[in-house]
């Protein structure tokens, strides 16, 4: 793969190490902290000036923790836009996959320029905790299913293109059509 230039300098590209780790967990006595806001700060600030991104796995900004946040794009199909505690997963698992799997488009913020063909379950659920430290699961289908298992994917060290069937390189143009 060529080098794409970022369209954010905190997003750390396919050849940092970083992405290849798998993620250490955030400790009970870290829930509720300064440093992990720190983080969700520092992510969030990240993901929204990416115009083309529904989620961001804490690797993906150089932070080796089990996090990642949602973008509210990420439920654009919804009326109400989501709580700020929803779009949140720490220490996240996904529980249960559905066995029906569907060949979706996938890209990723750091494998600018890149789109490929993977499979997916069309559902998921994941469990997770919130900011302080509370439990919750929360199930999904179609986009948000694929984002629960690209970020999980993230978290374990996995880049989509590792299970591609079909890696293309698209123009920055199309990217932002195709993408959200």
């Amino acid at each position: 793969m060529s080098k794409i230039p970022n369209t954010h300098p905190a997003i750390v590209q396919y050849k940092a190490p970083v992405l290849r780790l798998k993620a250490e967990p955030v400790l009970a006595e870290e829930f509720g902290t300064k440093t992990i806001a720190e983080m969700l700060l520092a992510m969030s600030t990240a993901l929204a000036d990416c115009d083309d991104g529904v989620a961001l796995a804490a690797p993906q900004i150089g932070i080796s923790k089990r996090i990642f946040i949602l973008s509210p794009r990420a439920f654009s199909n919804k009326v109400e836009p989501p709580s700020p505690e929803s779009l949140v997963f720490i220490n996240p698992t996904i529980s249960k996959l559905a066995s029906r799997k569907q060949l979706l488009d996938e890209g990723c913020l750091s494998v600018r320029g890149y789109f490929g063909k993977i499979k997916r379950a069309e559902k998921a659920t994941v469990e997770a905790y919130d900011f302080n430290g509370k439990r919750f699961a929360r199930g999904a289908s179609g986009l948000l299913a694929q984002i629960f298992q690209h970020e999980v994917d993230h978290l374990d060290g996995v880049l989509f293109t590792d299970k591609t069937e079909q890696l293309e390189e698209v123009s920055r143009v199309q990217n932002l059509e195709s993408s959200i």
